[in-house]
């Protein structure tokens, strides 16, 4: 037969309190504020108010399964690709480059968490590599995903064999602490954490309140002035030269916003604008106007932001040895003019002169056709059999945005126009020079009975006009211009 000890209550010796007490249906162990466990019908409780429960060292606890958290890594920030085990988050940092997270063997109820560690995963995107052929949110067996939003976070929990792991949290928030520059303005975007302020008309930039940190209130700018025009001719011998890009003048910050390969690079000035807490005035330069006839044709009219000034393309040398108005010879301007078929001498770029150049010259007349206008980077090429093409604008990214998306895509801006085709025996021998990148507009044939107009909002120079074709024709008109400002919102 067993032995047995039956008791319903156990006391210490020294003080006569309870260490075991049976009362009805509960069981305390323990005494007054000392109870450590207390076993009542059903429920046990471990632990008393202010207490704690300690998992002893090397122990493992089963049976209560995960909160649906994991345990986060911040101790051992991840730079180079890794394997993730279950039940742990990860901070992972791709400021030196993009890698990997293979993720471990999949088994129900598995957790797995992710995150941007400092804002790089748009930059240096982080790969999420499943084990073998498990599957990613019902995706092709095997198929990796990755994350390339800045701030982006991600938590994926394993279902089974059918859709294998599931994204359950994904979060891309990236606020830091501390004020920012807020402002209105022109159109409104943002591209991820940046504002722009668009304005392509006259406005008012207006700055409600500034960053306490002085570096936030350092913005980008882009001010394009309107492209010169081309004159108008007569129907006489008058070959008309492209007019000259608008002034090209702008900042990007190289560490937010780089635009290493872009054509535009080496205009980039050397600081931005520091703004205070005022309203600024822009105004966006109107293109030169095309006259059709001696009169009317005219430089681009300049833009302005703050202390920054593009200065208006320089329209293309008429080339009328009747003209009352003794036009002949390009004009100068942000971009110079191209010259007539005098043959006469293109207009000099970036006057006044600024620095960085806000653009180049114009190209000289030839004896049968017209020389191009000045671009923002190149200068416009001289008439010869054919006319001379414009010089090519800048290319700029970072400065536009689609539907809160930043935009990859080049930008153009401030191209000379293309000087015309004089030549008789059109179309062979002799071309019409074309317009440059960035809005400039192709020069026109005899056979045309006007020019072609810089682009609006480019700052781009309008065509030249040919006489060749009797009773002549318009010159084209220039670009208007634009003003573009970029900061850190958030």
């Amino acid at each position: 037969m067993t032995s047995k000890i039956k008791v319903d209550n156990i006391n210490k010796v020294s003080d006569d309190s309870n260490i075991i007490k049976k009362c009805g249906t509960t069981t305390t162990i323990g005494s007054g504020s000392g109870q450590t466990i207390v076993v009542c019908g059903s429920t046990v409780t471990i632990g008393r108010c202010g207490g704690t429960v300690a998992l002893a060292s090397g122990a493992s606890q089963t049976g209560f399964g995960r909160t649906g958290t994991v345990d986060w890594q911040t101790g051992s920030i991840k730079t180079a690709t890794f394997t993730a085990a279950s039940g742990e988050g990860y901070f992972c940092n791709t400021a030196g480059g993009a890698f990997t997270m293979n993720l471990p063997a999949g088994s129900a109820g598995a957790i797995v968490s992710v995150q941007d560690y400092n804002n790089t995963f748009a930059t240096h995107n982080l790969t999420i590599d499943p084990n073998g052929s498990e599957k990613i949110n019902g995706g092709d067996a095997g198929e990796t995903i990755k994350l390339s939003t800045t701030a982006q976070g991600l938590t994926l929990v394993y279902i089974d064999s059918t859709i294998g792991w599931r994204s359950v949290q994904d979060n891309t928030y990236a606020t830091v602490g501390g004020s920012f520059l807020e402002a209105t303005g022109g159109t409104e975007s943002t591209c991820g954490d940046y504002k722009i302020h668009t304005f392509t008309g006259p406005g008012t930039f207006t700055v409600p309140a500034v960053s306490t940190c002085a570096a936030r209130n350092v913005v980008d700018y882009l001010v394009v002035a309107g492209g010169g025009s081309a004159p108008a001719t007569n129907g006489g011998d008058g070959i008309s030269g492209g007019g000259g890009g608008g002034g090209f003048r702008y900042f990007a910050n190289p560490s937010t916003n780089p635009q290493s390969g872009n054509p535009g690079s080496p205009l980039n000035a050397p600081a931005g604008l520091t703004l205070t807490a005022t309203s600024f005035p822009i105004a966006v330069g109107g293109g030169g106007p095309a006259g059709t006839g001696p009169t009317g044709w005219a430089p681009g009219v300049n833009s302005t932001f703050s202390t920054i000034t593009a200065t208006g393309g320089g329209r293309g040398g008429r080339g009328d040895p009747t003209d009352p108005g003794g036009c002949a010879g390009g004009q100068p301007g942000g971009s110079g003019g191209g010259g007539d078929n005098g043959p006469s001498a293109a207009g000099n770029g970036n006057t006044p002169p600024v620095s960085p150049a806000q653009g180049n010259n114009g190209g000289a007349g030839g004896n049968s056709s017209a020389g191009g206008g000045g671009g923002a980077t190149a200068a416009g090429t001289a008439g010869s059999t054919n006319g001379g093409p414009g010089g090519n604008g800048a290319g700029i990214t970072g400065f536009g945005s689609s539907n809160g998306q930043c935009s990859s895509n080049i930008q153009y801006f401030s191209g000379g126009g293309g000087g015309a085709n004089g030549n008789a025996n059109y179309p062979s021998p002799g071309t019409v020079g074309t317009g440059g990148l960035g809005g400039g507009a192709n020069g026109k044939n005899p056979s045309c009975v006007s020019a072609s107009n810089g682009t609006a909002n480019t700052g781009g120079g309008g065509g030249g006009a040919s006489d060749k074709n009797p009773g002549g024709g318009a010159g084209g008109a220039g670009g208007s211009g634009i003003v573009v400002i970029r900061y850190k919102y958030q």
